[in-house]
């Protein structure tokens, strides 16, 4: 066996998936997707073709030109992290039929009761893939090697609508011949009064991480000619305030066009989603899911926007051909990023942006600091989850080093080169070697200029990174330092900040604050009521910090500014801490939570 990818079962061997098609019943009450998947193979195929699942009960797997069962196995013991084995005996054939169910405990499914979501009716579903989780929806070669595309028949119910990262093609009732090849349904089921189907079909192919959908009561809001804003229907104010949070998204999209090349996915549609979502954003092709705390209330959640937008050239149309590279992916895509950032926001904040990241770049190397392999930009992941060293390493290193090339060759000269760069390898997955030879080629002598192997196999930061001058970041670490002295901010120096430099501001405070001085800055600025989430939890932190004493300030933000999740926070920490409070204390807060909970 030759592996492909150190988290797959993949063999290189083998020839890849090109197409899948997909049948998905979902059923809310079982947290359970019922369902068939025909893998169409690049070629015909005589042997043991090895897929990866995890978490799934595979009912049989059939040649799809006969219906006779094909000879399989599955692993006895999954891998801790690769999970299931699936082998499928194979004499000629290029397409194979599984027939199987999801697990509730399925690693890429997040299911929602009603009480969960806005609405306290409808239930909710969401995906997320990566880094290996599209192998628990689905069997199939889960490896950024492997681009697929594919088509899907969703059966959900009427009163729920699904999104997915692929065309809407059509909603449709239920035919009876869809539930022939699902053996676990009936026909009755498949087809009952209160289901409909969701056709979608994905004509480019992706990486499998980036399958993704989406069902729920779901409502949108038109905020440019190629972008909806979708979230739950019931959270009107939430669909209200992401529409003009990202008003400004075209503009970007046109900004990235001009640096980049075409936009190749047509829609470039956004869906937020519930808290529960464990990212701040993913790049999911034509439908990017965020998190609703970037909602900012003053644009600058357009930073994540065009971070995930960047990824539609860097990450979606060249892609990693597995997570030892990953700094392909997100080094370009934040080095993109910024580029769009600093047409669209002004270069002040994109270099605040880089300063920000220079930080963070900096802790990572402390975070790394016993295990230096993965300050690496190429690095080896066998027997490691990716999701065990994600990191900031490969933006904020893989960015210091696109920089690195920019600043040698000039920026004119390297946007020439990015540009026939994306144009060579669209919709291919390639590794870290294949773009530095494309690089020494292109950029003749390069090499004789950046110690190219040091940059992207050695440890730690290289002496000729970029340690980036923002005059913004400057100012805040100043007023920082004489918060200690007992000076506050005036309005005037703060007039123009918004959650990007009150976040920072705030990080860098003594953590041993006077609970006065924390009172008396949240009493000019109101920062416990925060609409930005990100500041408010900023905040919060330094008053517990700071072991303020004010309960009655902490309980008020939590519960009468905050969503859901911060009223059972609440709720959790007053039940927690209420026997060490003094009685008056415990009336205070009571009251607190009885009036707005």
């Amino acid at each position: 066996m030759a592996p492909i990818d150190p988290h797959s079962f993949t063999d290189s061997s083998h020839p890849l998936t090109t197409h899948v098609s997909l049948s998905l019943y979902l059923d809310f009450n079982a947290s359970t997707i019922h369902a068939s998947a025909l893998l169409t193979l690049s070629s015909p195929f005589s042997g043991n073709l090895s897929l990866d699942s995890r978490s799934i009960s595979i009912k049989s797997i059939l040649d799809p030109q006969t219906l006779t069962p094909l000879p399989h196995s599955v692993s006895s013991s999954p891998d801790p992290i690769k999970g299931s084995e699936v082998v499928v005996v194979l004499t000629g054939q290029s397409q194979i039929l599984i027939l199987y169910s999801t697990s509730p405990s399925a690693s890429a499914l997040q299911w929602l009761s009603p009480l969960q979501t806005f609405s306290k009716t409808h239930p909710y579903v969401y995906t997320q893939c990566q880094a290996i989780h599209a192998r628990s929806i689905f069997p199939c070669q889960d490896t950024p090697a492997a681009r697929i595309r594919y088509d899907v028949v969703m059966n959900v119910p009427s009163s729920l609508s699904a999104v997915m990262s692929a065309r809407h093609v059509r909603r449709r009732l239920p035919v009876l011949e869809e539930a022939k090849h699902l053996d676990v349904l009936s026909s009755v089921v498949w087809c009952a009064e209160d289901r409909v189907v969701e056709e979608f079909v994905m004509e480019q192919p992706i990486p499998p991480y980036l399958f993704a959908f989406a069902v729920g009561e779901l409502g949108f809001r038109e905020v440019g000619p190629r972008t909806r804003v979708y979230a739950e229907s019931a959270a009107g104010d939430v669909l209200d305030a992401a529409a003009l949070e990202f008003a400004g998204t075209e503009e970007m999209i046109k900004q990235g066009e001009k640096l980049f090349g075409d936009y190749e996915w047509e829609r470039f549609d956004l869906l937020v989603l519930p808290p529960s979502f464990p990212y701040g954003g993913m790049e999911n092709p034509r439908m990017v899911f965020l998190t609703p705390t970037v909602i900012k209330g003053d644009a600058s959640g357009g930073q994540v926007v065009a971070h995930e937008l960047a990824h539609s050239w860097t990450g979606n149309l060249i892609t990693n051909i597995n997570n030892e590279h990953f700094w392909l992916n997100e080094g370009f895509t934040t080095y993109a990023e910024r580029r769009i950032v600093e047409v669209v926001q002004g270069a002040d904040i994109a270099t605040l942006n880089m300063g920000i990241g220079w930080r963070g770049l900096n802790d990572e190397m402390e975070r790394f600091k016993d295990n230096l392999e993965f300050t690496k930009l190429k690095n080896k992941q066998e027997g490691v989850n990716p999701d065990d060293v994600y990191s900031q390493v490969p933006y904020e290193k893989g960015f210091q080093f696109v920089l690195r090339i920019e600043r040698q060759v000039g920026r004119t000269a390297f946007d020439e080169f990015l540009k026939k760069y994306i144009a060579t390898f669209k919709f291919k997955s390639i590794d870290t070697d294949t773009f530095l030879n494309f690089l020494k080629a292109n950029i003749p002598g390069i090499e004789k200029e950046i110690n190219l192997q040091l940059w992207t196999e050695g440890v730690g930061i290289p002496e000729d990174a970029y340690e980036p001058v923002s005059a913004i970041y400057t100012k805040i670490i100043s007023l920082a330092e004489e918060f200690k002295q007992g000076k506050m901010p005036s309005e005037d120096e703060v007039a123009e900040w918004k959650g990007q430099e009150w976040e920072l501001y705030l990080e860098n405070l003594p953590k041993s604050c006077e609970p006065s001085q924390v009172v008396a800055l949240d009493k000019r600025y109101r920062l416990a009521e925060s609409k930005d989430y990100e500041v408010k939890v900023s905040f919060l932190k330094l008053a517990i910090s700071s072991k303020m004493l004010y309960l009655r300030t902490l309980f008020t933000a939590l519960a009468q500014t905050g969503g859901t999740e911060e009223k059972q926070l609440a709720k959790q920490i007053f039940a927690e801490a209420r026997e060490t409070y003094h009685p008056i204390a415990q009336g205070v807060v009571e009251s607190i939570l009885s009036k707005y909970i």
